[in-house]
């Protein structure tokens, strides 16, 4: 079994055009496994309760925005090991500085292409 078979992603974004992009590519890459959310508040009550391996979250949200998000999976014992790709239009060197200090495993700019996203949840999981 490959890992694409068990992996198992979380994608997190208020806007479900975005949501359905990443969820369009992730298919195109054969992984099966993913659960989406619109709010990262209540992604992270599920994802305490339950871990995914991985998580695909925008920046740019209400309540709790992509930063905030990746600082609290990372200050939560069940979840602090969750692998997190940042998905944003607007990366910047201080953005980055910022998302790495929290514990950012990877990043990917919109508008992104299938190969890119495997490529960039390789980067993180390994070889699909």
């Amino acid at each position: 079994m490959s890992m694409k078979d068990t992996l198992r992603i979380m994608v997190v974004d208020d806007m479900s055009t975005s949501r359905g992009l990443i969820t369009q590519a992730l298919e195109e890459i054969g992984i099966r496994h993913v659960q989406v959310e619109s709010d990262a508040r209540a992604a992270l009550a599920k994802l305490s309760a339950a871990p995914v391996h991985l998580v695909l979250s925008d920046l740019n949200m209400p309540n709790l925005d992509g930063l905030g998000f990746l600082e609290a999976l990372r200050t939560t014992s069940s979840t602090q090991k969750i692998g997190f790709i940042l998905v944003t239009g607007s990366p910047n060197k201080e953005l980055i500085q910022r998302a790495q200090a929290l514990g950012l495993n990877n990043m990917i700019k919109k508008p992104f292409t299938t190969d890119s996203m495997r490529a960039c949840i390789e980067r993180v999981v390994g070889k699909l």
